[in-house]
């Protein structure tokens, strides 16, 4: 496994940066879920997952209280997680249609995912401040990985990856002015860096019919296209 990598991510677990947070994912992970009573909660920052030469970099909110806080992997274990790694493994990113746990045999190719914020904030609304806290993790990650094409699901992460992208000043920026958010939007941020807009597979999304799998799909069928140079 690559060293860089692994570092990032024992550093990312390790993180107290934010006190409130850290109490909250580990308050969560003492009381837990009734349907989850009899499980060990994971109970502080989530790390990165996937593969350390990954070209397409997924970016997500936030883990949930009682899925990836509970599982200590990306989406693992959740209803978001259902429809994500459903979608990536019909894109051949993911061994598996399922992730239910951190020790489930699922691997990722090509791909790798991560938060705006990797600790479970209440109400699923992570705090101005903590996700400047968090924004140095990101820096890390982009350096690290040979990112060809981001998928921002959702507003949130959107805006992430933009004001990530002029903080840093990791390549000039094209566009003049960020795009409004929406499914489908493409931006080219560099001559080989594009960003993909994606509604997040939340239940306010997919129960409503606002996100289909179909939709979802068009994504990632988008991501292997761009880096196939199709």
């Amino acid at each position: 496994m690559n060293t860089a990598w692994c570092r990032l991510n024992q550093n990312i677990t390790a993180c107290e940066r934010c006190p409130q947070l850290t109490a909250y994912c580990r308050h969560i992970a003492e009381t837990k879920r009734a349907a989850y009573q009899n499980q060990d909660y994971w109970g502080r920052p989530v790390p990165n997952l996937g593969s350390p030469d990954a070209r397409l970099l997924i970016v997500g909110l936030a883990p949930a209280a009682h899925g990836a806080n509970r599982t200590g992997r990306m989406f693992t274990g959740d209803r978001s997680g259902d429809w994500l790694f459903r979608a990536l493994h019909r894109a051949g990113f993911a061994s598996q249609a399922e992730s239910t746990a951190a020790d489930d045999g699922l691997t990722l190719t090509d791909c790798a995912i991560t938060a705006a914020c990797h600790c479970a904030p209440p109400q699923n609304r992570p705090a101005t401040e903590e996700l400047a806290a968090c924004a140095d993790w990101f820096t890390q990650l982009l350096r690290l990985l040979p990112v060809r094409v981001l998928v921002a699901l959702g507003g949130l992460a959107w805006n992430t990856i933009w004001k990530q992208m002029q903080r840093t000043r990791k390549a000039e920026l094209l566009p003049q002015r960020k795009p409004g958010f929406g499914h489908g939007v493409v931006v080219e941020l560099t001559s080989s860096v594009t960003l993909l807009g994606s509604y997040h597979p939340s239940q306010q999304n997919t129960l409503t019919g606002r996100l289909t799998e179909e939709m979802l799909d068009s994504i990632f069928s988008r991501a292997r296209g761009i880096l196939e140079g199709l």
